[in-house]
């Protein structure tokens, strides 16, 4: 996989031949372009020598003996030919100039051209990173789908400290590496491939009352779901969300329909089942539940309780009864044989997917950020996905339903 790596002038620049040996030894192929204000710090001769290609420092001028090359159009493409765009360390200058498409060389020029994932590492002083206007770019760059390294806290070559240090190089590269895994494609530009399509999500916990005051329910966060509501949104789908308890905000643009019990979750999937293209159960839906629990609070007591429990609706095998052309996707937390047990749930429950996740893993599955999970697919795949955040992993899982339909249909 081919990574772009800008250089923005900073004094963190050295840091950025470091991170060029890292992104080498996660397997990339790292080509380096240098802002003029970066040969300030640092030249192009060190790069060319850690990555073993020429390396792009200026908009017009022909390849001379430092090892620099360009012309008028190759930054379209460069943007072309790499998976994803770096920029480290990204100057507040640079930040600026991305944020509001300002071109006026061959990085910022390459950047417009660029339709993958992008990844900027700021670095500068704390009071530049504290700025209104640094945090309004900040936002816009976000908003724009792309991933930011945030900057550490300590002492800064002006002296200061504080916020604005360039984060280590190798926890960049293992960024990026974790977008290379997912297979994410972080700009909204690049694609609207769901554009028609209606997705109901179903996400987070179900509480299933025992009295009037305490419930069984499990660990869900919601933030897979959530993930998926927002990646289906920026894909031009619309969404409907069916979401337990939670203490997210949800996506912008999203139809969201709160519930607690499992039958309640079941009556709001069958309501919306009709005027649905695609079905994702991402939900940890109870088990069981207690028939006719009292309004009241049952009181404690020194004797001992028993409670009679009767399984909750199995929302997701009657969706596989009804389905019909529809692609149903399911999800299964597992502490044990994981790939067996997907299987074991896509053939029971008429899935076309089921993702698959070890809950038993330290900082992945319930209550996590990222997730390690594994695609088993209606075709006989199964497709593991390295550790990433929840938003990337979620794109990764759309990525393979879109090309899993294709295979479908070209089937029947």
């Amino acid at each position: 996989m081919n990574v772009a790596l800008g250089v923005g002038g900073g004094i963190a620049a050295y840091k950025a031949a470091e991170l060029a040996r890292a992104l080498m030894e996660h397997g990339f192929s790292v080509q380096a372009i240098l802002t003029d204000a970066a040969q300030e710090f640092i030249t192009p001769l060190t790069f060319a020598a850690l990555t073993g290609r020429k390396v792009i420092s200026n908009l017009f001028s022909a390849a001379n003996p430092e090892g620099t090359l360009a012309s008028a159009v190759e930054h379209i493409s460069v943007a072309e030919q790499h998976d994803i765009l770096v920029i480290a360390p990204a100057t507040a200058d640079l930040m600026a100039k991305l944020a509001h498409g300002l071109a006026g060389d061959f990085l910022t020029t390459t950047y417009l051209a660029f339709t993958g994932p992008v990844v900027l590492a700021p670095a500068m002083n704390s009071n530049m990173w504290n700025h209104p206007a640094t945090r309004e770019n900040l936002r816009i760059l976000r908003e724009r789908g792309h991933v930011i390294v945030e900057p550490e806290d300590g002492l800064l070559a002006c002296g200061d400290v504080g916020p604005g240090r360039l984060a280590e190089p190798q926890k960049i590269a293992d960024v990026v590496a974790g977008l290379a895994a997912s297979g994410r494609r972080a700009t909204v530009r690049q694609h609207r491939d769901l554009e028609g399509e209606v997705i109901l999500i179903t996400a987070g916990p179900t509480q299933e009352p025992l009295d009037a005051v305490r419930y069984l329910s499990n660990r869900s966060s919601g933030k897979m779901g959530y993930a998926l509501a927002a990646g289906a949104l920026e894909r031009g789908a619309r969404v409907i969300l069916v979401a337990g308890p939670v203490h997210l905000d949800p996506p912008k643009g999203a139809e969201v329909i709160p519930v607690h019990t499992a039958v309640e979750m079941r009556a709001a999937v069958m309501e919306h089942l009709e005027e649905s293209t695609i079905i994702i159960k991402a939900a940890a839906v109870a088990d069981y539940h207690r028939v006719n629990a009292p309004n009241h609070k049952v009181k404690k007591t020194a004797a001992r309780m028993s409670l009679e429990l009767d399984p909750t609706p199995d929302i997701l095998a009657e969706l596989g009864r009804v389905k019909g052309d529809r692609l149903l996707v399911g999800f299964a937390a597992e502490t044990e044989n994981l790939v067996e047990e997907a299987r074991r749930k896509l053939e029971s429950k008429n899935c076309d997917m089921v993702v698959a996740n070890l809950v038993s893993a330290e900082g992945e599955g319930f209550e996590s950020d990222e997730n390690e999970v594994v695609l088993v697919l209606r075709t006989g795949e199964a497709i593991p996905v390295k550790r990433a955040p929840k938003t990337a992993i979620a794109h990764r899982i759309f990525d393979e339903m879109i090309k899993l339909r294709l295979a479908l249909h070209s089937s029947r």
